[in-house]
């Protein structure tokens, strides 16, 4: 099992930064992925970021620029840096491990932009 823990969120202005991060504990052993989806109200959770333990990247491309996926040393934590956030932006943020093609989730951590 893998507890994953996020932090970080909460309300910024259009133009503004947050720092999400998320610690995993457990079974972290052979966490091959971590990364962060966010669903907003109404919508499906899609993807935001994803890096894996050799440090390979993967942005949604709408996200490519301002959003930056770190894990420094491949340690279980990951972070999630969103600079000139937009309203659009607004949603609850997951963190996700891959573990043997089995994802774990957080508990999520709001982000709110306002205009």
């Amino acid at each position: 099992q893998v507890q994953l823990v996020e932090s970080g969120g909460g309300l910024v202005q259009a133009g503004g930064s947050l720092r999400l991060s998320c610690a995993a504990s457990g079974s972290i052993f052979s966490i091959n992925a971590m990364g962060w989806y966010r669903q907003a109200p109404g919508k499906q959770r899609e993807l935001v970021a994803t890096i894996t333990t050799g440090g390979s990247t993967n942005y949604a491309d709408s996200l490519k620029g301002r959003f930056t996926i770190s894990r420094p040393n491949a340690k279980n934590t990951v972070y999630l840096q969103m600079n000139s956030l937009k309203p659009e932006d607004t949603a609850v943020y997951y963190c996700n491990a891959n573990q043997y093609g089995y994802n774990y989730w957080g508990q999520g951590t709001q982000v709110t932009v306002s205009s």
